[in-house]
């Protein structure tokens, strides 16, 4: 047994996960910022580590495999990929509640770690990657892609995940990018993939796929990590057929934009309006940059990575949409939209609108009402409600 898996380091860990918080993100008595898979990853990784270990962490939710590596493992640095900028803040927050400076995002030496988007600069040289296995297998193929044509040619994967969300397929996924992939024991209702021997070709480098959506005649882009891909979700699709009715804004935003369809089809129809298309998700964020510049329409909207708008002025838009989540994470939870109907308030001018669509069964009328202002039905089939709210003056 060497000094990494010695029963201190075990308590340094569950320490270092009893400290951890979800926040910015939204916490709730149900909503934890670990699961066993963390612990679990971690557990396995310190079987063949050491100090010198280069080490690279993916879809680290809120901060629990890159400070238990730091200080449960002894590893001395880590770079980090997390797509949501949620996580990026959370990681920070919570490396300052374990007794690391809170610091920048590039400010290696002061936390132990960097955090990166999913390229070369964070996977160069990696002998060892813990990934949190992501939802869809779209983004499982771009990040074990990467991994396979950035990382030390010995490079060990170590892809970890609750069984319930496991499939088949991500083994076909890794098989497509690795020599050896083996499935390990379950534990806890979590089960580590552990993936060697990667396929370093000389392949083009990954790129969005493009999709053309014959119905809006609209080209559209998708990273793998984005909600629906490349497809119109079909809240989206009813949403749009009150276009006509929407009013021209100087300033429109889409909040949760994803692959930015909304932005794109509302900028093409309101030339003169100025669109910001904004989403926590990097990937979401790029997809959406990706679909403008498809359509010809890069120099009418904006791109922002951001948290509910957290870095946009009060009543700086006159017209926000938004199709919010229901989900966080795997839980099913009203907190998301929520969050957002609170930032719509504070970002939209006084009579400025907020156009939702959501799932009927999801009672928001009374938040739209109490939070933004004014509301009205605007439409509804069987599945959706599209309401209309008024900022209060």
């Amino acid at each position: 047994m060497t000094r990494w898996q010695e029963p201190v380091a075990q308590n340094n860990l569950a320490d270092i996960f009893g400290t951890l918080r979800r926040h910015p993100d939204v916490e709730a008595p149900n909503l934890q910022a670990w699961d066993a898979t963390d612990r679990l990853l971690l557990e396995a990784a310190a079987e063949g580590l050491n100090p010198d270990t280069r080490l690279t962490v993916i879809g680290d939710r809120y901060g629990a495999l890159t400070l238990g590596a730091l200080g449960a493992l002894g590893v001395q640095r880590v770079r980090v990929h997390e797509d949501l900028i949620t996580g990026e803040r959370a990681l920070r927050n919570n490396a300052a509640a374990v007794g690391l400076a809170a610091a920048d995002p590039g400010a290696v030496a002061a936390t132990g770690f960097e955090q990166l988007p999913l390229g070369e600069e964070l996977l160069s040289g990696a002998d060892l990657v813990l990934l949190q296995l992501p939802r869809t297998l779209a983004e499982l193929e771009e990040i074990a892609a990467a991994v396979a044509r950035y990382a030390a040619p010995d490079v060990v994967l170590l892809a970890g995940g609750r069984i319930k969300h496991m499939s088949l397929g991500m083994n076909a996924v890794l098989a497509r990018h690795f020599e050896t992939v083996q499935p390990q024991l379950a534990r806890q209702k979590s089960r580590i993939i552990r993936a060697s021997g990667a396929r370093q070709t000389e392949a083009p480098e990954w790129s969005p796929a493009v999709e053309r959506l014959a119905e809006l005649d609209l080209d559209v882009a998708a990273h793998g990590a984005v909600f629906a891909g490349a497809k119109l979700d079909i809240g989206t699709r009813f949403l749009l057929t009150f276009l006509p009715e929407m009013p021209q804004a100087r300033h429109a935003i889409d909040l949760g934009c994803g692959t930015g369809i909304l932005s794109a089809m509302y900028a093409r129809q309101n030339p003169a309006s100025r669109v910001t298309a904004t989403d926590r998700s990097a990937a979401a964020v790029a997809s959406a940059r990706a679909t403008a510049r498809a359509n010809g329409l890069e120099e009418r909207i904006t791109t922002l990575q951001d948290d509910a708008m957290s870095t946009l002025p009060a009543g700086s838009a006159e017209l926000v949409l938004l199709n919010p989540p229901f989900h966080l994470g795997a839980s099913v939870h009203a907190g998301a939209g929520i969050k957002l109907f609170e930032a719509a308030a504070r970002v939209l001018a006084p009579g400025g609108e907020l156009w939702t669509v959501f799932n009927r069964h999801l009672q928001y009328l009374p938040a739209l009402e109490r939070l933004v202002g004014p509301t009205t039905v605007r439409g509804g089939n069987p599945k959706f409600t599209v309401a209309v709210s008024t900022r209060r003056p």
